[in-house]
């Protein structure tokens, strides 16, 4: 065990973030923290890496054990190093390490004075010799390594994108026993972001995380915990396994909270008749109905959701915008390079690209914002253009949350109709009154909700949504990729989220280098799968003099083949092999849904998690077997 909260108690204002709450890490786990946004996730990995405080209750951690946080905006001196940044975490001597490698650095340049700096070289060397501090140095030298970045760049110059990673390198140089990321894909692009996970997956280091990417979330995690007013549960295995318990429980609580309200109705009913309590049995319902209402006020329903509603307004022409051979470059370097494409009413375009690679310039080339150097652009007519910035620069911090949504006015019209400003906020979980706080006063996750308010308070044909997800809880970013798949209008959407790409658009434009740009059907999948094939697709062909005769067509064509006797018994031996395995996945999850097992026999619930996280990986290659036999099967003559 490396963590524990014992009891934990945290409110804000009158709100409890944790209620007498319990968890614990234990080493070798991946432990994956969700819940909606403002429930208390980020104070709750605060509290455990000792940056935060509690009103009640224990944060309790091993002995000797090195715990790393990566909050999600991680504070930088802008004026240092990224090696100064580094080793900056690791106490004592990261000033010893930090003027050794700006001393080396300085001797290695050719209009150095050696004489001056060689002796003050060697002094630190003896410091840092009796310090033992040279393995520091060489651990230091390989995070900053794999992590691509410069060690003599400033803090002040990097992108948002490589202080995450400067921020995971300081934390991984100190070779940590637990590590707690807050939204560790936050400014990573998607190629970054299945670094990571490999990463991740190598480092033998106990991970609690909170995210809400669900592939980097189902690739990662050996358990699921849900923070649920004030609450902590845990759910070990698979996200979709959290996924279908969940909504069990949930229709559970439905049905008691119902014969709850419907007993208290009742006894109400029977209190205002005016019978007098005098016999026993009305004494006792008098009683029973105070704690009916004392349980009444004690429980916490679970929020709403978000009531998102996109009004497309008046239909834009069929052509969005068309391309022809379009070139851009800024100074030498090539963005957009002989580029071509139409794009149509009802389209919706996924772009895919690293970092820098130039997505925002495309999409400003498309939508007419900027000239391109060569090449034709086409617009298409009529269309109302919304614009969704992932830097949140449209909001100004001052304002009122209604002053955003409606300027001048406390009514939006939306659909053709129109509602207070105020109950539009309650759409998107804004209490009324804080619709006169000013936005500088709401979280990352509220920003990205009123933002997407913003947005769908106006009828647009053309939808440019870039970065959305960051920060939006499961829930709303399910509602939002529901509301797009019914969006009539061309939607451009830049994300880094490899699920939400997938549920959402119908075509990919994908950055792949030297300003080229492709296009392909589909979501993020749908292009890996066509980039694996791409080698094969791609080959040049053969030239017409040396194409074989039509009459050999026949024997190029593959055979069927018959199973082996073996196949045959494998075949036959599969069924049951997947029941077991099935079987034994269903125990070790009743196992592991008995919340005294983590302290009665630690060992034992490990064991089961970890078994429990190979079982799918086995049942897909029997059932992947045996799909191919059986094919073979049919196909046989």
């Amino acid at each position: 065990m490396l963590l524990k909260l014992e009891q934990a108690s945290l409110a804000f204002g009158h709100v409890p973030l944790l209620d007498k709450a319990d968890f614990q890490l234990d080493a070798g786990e991946r432990v994956a923290l969700i819940g909606r946004n403002g429930s208390g996730k980020s104070s709750m990995l605060s509290a455990l890496a000792g940056q935060g405080t509690l009103d009640d209750g224990k944060v309790w951690r091993q002995p000797g054990a090195r715990i790393a946080y990566v909050p999600q905006e991680p504070m930088m001196d802008a004026a240092q190093t990224v090696f100064q940044s580094v080793v900056s975490g690791l106490g004592g001597i990261s000033r010893l390490l930090a003027e050794y490698h700006h001393v080396s650095h300085a001797l290695s340049q050719t209009d150095t004075k050696h004489s001056e700096l060689l002796p003050r070289l060697e002094t630190l060397q003896h410091a840092l010799e009796a310090e033992g501090a040279w393995t520091w140095q060489a651990q230091v030298d390989r995070v900053i390594s794999r992590f691509g970045l410069d060690p003599e760049a400033l803090t002040g110059t990097l992108s948002g994108g490589q202080k995450k990673r400067l921020a995971l390198a300081r934390a991984l140089a100190f070779k940590p026993d637990a590590l707690l990321l807050d939204e560790p894909t936050n400014h990573l692009d998607i190629q970054a972001i299945e670094w990571l996970e490999t990463l991740l997956h190598e480092l033998n280091v106990s991970l609690l995380f909170i995210t809400h990417d669900r592939r980097f979330l189902e690739h990662l995690a050996t358990r699921i915990v849900e923070l649920d007013r004030g609450k902590l549960s845990s759910y070990p295995g698979s996200f979709a396994e959290y996924q279908r318990r969940k909504e069990a429980q949930l229709q559970e609580e439905a049905v008691l909270n119902r014969k709850f309200d419907k007993l208290l109705k009742e006894e109400e009913v029977w209190i205002r008749k005016g019978v007098e309590a005098r016999r026993t049995r009305a004494v006792f319902r008098v009683q029973r109905l105070e704690k009916l209402r004392a349980e009444r006020m004690e429980r916490r329903d679970r929020l709403g959701q978000v009531k998102l509603r996109l009004d497309a307004g008046d239909k834009s022409g069929e052509l969005v915008a068309e391309l022809q051979h379009v070139s851009k470059a800024f100074d030498d370097k090539i963005i957009v390079r002989d580029f071509s494409t139409r794009l149509l009413r009802g389209d919706k375009i996924g772009l895919i690209g690293a970092n820098g690679a130039g997505k925002t310039t495309l999409l400003r080339l498309i939508l007419g914002e900027q000239k391109a150097d060569s090449g034709t652009i086409r617009r298409g007519t009529r269309q109302e253009i919304a614009y969704f910035d992932q830097f949140r620069a449209q909001l100004d911090p001052e304002a009122s949350l209604a002053e955003v949504i409606s300027p001048g006015s406390d009514y939006v019209e939306i659909g053709g109709a129109r509602k207070h400003v105020i109950g539009y906020l309650e759409d998107f979980l804004f209490a009324p009154e804080r619709a006169r706080s000013p936005v500088k006063s709401l979280s990352g996750g509220e920003r990205n909700r009123l933002l997407l308010a913003r947005l769908f308070a106006r009828p647009a044909n053309v939808l440019v949504l870039d970065e959305p997800t960051n920060d939006l809880d499961m829930e709303t970013l399910e509602l939002l990729e529901q509301l797009l798949q019914e969006y009539s209008g061309a939607l451009f959407l830049v994300s880094h989220d490899r699920a939400f790409l997938d549920n959402v658009v119908t075509q990919t434009l994908v950055a792949e280098g030297d300003g080229l740009w492709r296009e392909y059907a589909g979501g993020y999948e749908d292009w890996l799968t066509a980039k694996s094939r791409s080698p094969a697709t791609n080959k040049p062909a053969a030239p017409e003099k040396t194409a074989p005769p039509i009459k050999t067509a026949k024997t190029v064509k593959p055979k069927s083949e018959k199973l082996t006797w073996k196949e045959q018994r494998e075949l036959e031996t599969l069924p049951d092999q997947i029941a077991a395995l099935e079987a034994e996945q269903k125990n070790l999850t009743a196992l592991l849904s008995d919340p005294t097992i983590y302290q009665s026999a630690p060992e034992k619930s490990r064991s089961a998690a970890c078994r429990l996280s190979t079982i799918d990986d086995e049942l897909m290659a029997l059932l992947e077997r045996w799909e191919t036999l059986e094919s073979r099967t049919n196909t046989s003559p």
